[in-house]
């Protein structure tokens, strides 16, 4: 008598995907090509995922290093990631016509920098050297910041005053890992202070937690994201630290080794913050393929925020007459964020 094999399925990670400033600032190069037709540049990835970034520059958006690249008097939209007083310098010098796309969480921590500079204390910055979100919060007092890296890259970090000392955060590490940091700086330098919130995203918080929950039942975690999307990254790791049996990567769903597969019952399903959904859909096709046509949605949290566009861009579409950008999802409320 032939034994039948166990049923598979798909843990489908909720939330997962765009957050409120990622589809802030992809709208925002989207109405920008509506608006003023192209070109639009566009100063670095506008968030990264490299579908969203070729899928823009099909319709006209140029990417660019640096402003330099951009033509005098041509309009440049800033990423999501933020840029520090410098590269807004630079723009005026050239005459650029600027829309800024930061994601307001990242605003908010450049402004937690620029108070505790003003106020002289040393400021460690927890993230990832060469990172673009890093670059710009590091750009707001570069005389004060130091980043640093790792919990293990802690006992490198020198103060002028172990009193005055502060910590901020990139907004989209690993939870644990930046806790773990804390914990050893606070060994160091007892008189450490917070800062007045949790710098971590709630987005990056929100899917780290839903994979935490999923992984210790699946076989294999996939992860739909790009190389360079730091929170992406940190999802693979998550799932591996939290009990799943393997843990990958990727793009798109061609780039799924079906030998990763092989002899699974449960695949889990996530994709990080600057992941269309029509990327997760192509993955369960292809899971759907191979046998693995349950899916359970696995929901630890409700997103429901949205921020408003830029405010130079908001200000732009409201003179032409034409209606503000609405949310992509039922139920997100707006959040008019106005820079000071």
């Amino acid at each position: 008598m032939t034994t039948p094999s166990a049923p598979k399925k798909v843990l489908l990670a909720a939330p997962r995907g765009y957050c409120a400033g990622v589809d802030r600032a992809v709208i925002a190069v989207e109405k920008a090509l509506e608006h003023y037709g192209a070109p639009v540049y566009v100063r670095k990835e506008i968030v990264h995922n490299k579908y969203v970034v070729e899928t823009l520059a099909a319709r006209g958006a140029i990417f660019v290093h640096e402003t330099d690249e951009v033509p005098e008097g041509a309009r440049v939209v800033f990423s999501a990631h933020g840029v520090s007083p410098a590269v807004h310098a630079a723009a005026a010098a050239r005459s650029l016509q600027t829309i800024d796309a930061t994601c307001p969480l990242v605003t908010k921590v450049h402004k937690e920098a620029v108070r505790f500079a003003s106020e002289d204390y040393d400021i460690l910055l927890i993230g990832h050297d060469g990172h673009e979100e890093v670059e710009g919060t590091q750009g707001e007092a570069p005389e004060r910041i130091q980043v640093v890296n790792s919990p293990e890259s802690v006992a490198d970090v020198v103060v002028r005053d172990p009193e005055r000392v502060v910590w901020i955060s990139q907004t989209t590490l690993s939870v644990d890992e930046t806790m773990e940091t804390v914990r050893r700086l606070r060994e160091r330098f007892p008189a450490l202070q917070d800062p007045p919130s949790d710098d971590i995203c709630y987005a990056t918080q929100n899917r780290q937690v839903a994979v935490k929950k999923i992984a210790p039942h699946c076989d294999v975690v996939i992860t739909v994201g790009s190389a360079n999307s730091s929170n992406s990254v940190r999802l693979v790791e998550v799932a591996l630290e939290n009990g799943a049996r393997s843990s990958y990567r990727i793009d798109k769903a061609d780039e799924i080794d079906l030998a990763w597969l092989e002899g699974a019952t449960t695949v889990g399903l996530t994709s990080g913050a600057s992941v269309p959904e029509i990327l997760v859909r192509d993955v369960l096709d292809l899971l759907a393929a191979q046998g693995f046509g349950e899916v359970e949605e696995v929901r630890t949290a409700t997103e429901d925020l949205m921020f408003s566009l830029p405010r130079e861009l908001r200000a732009d579409l409201k003179a032409a007459g034409h209606a503000p950008a609405r949310p992509r999802r039922e139920g997100r409320r707006t959040l008019d964020v106005t820079p000071a």
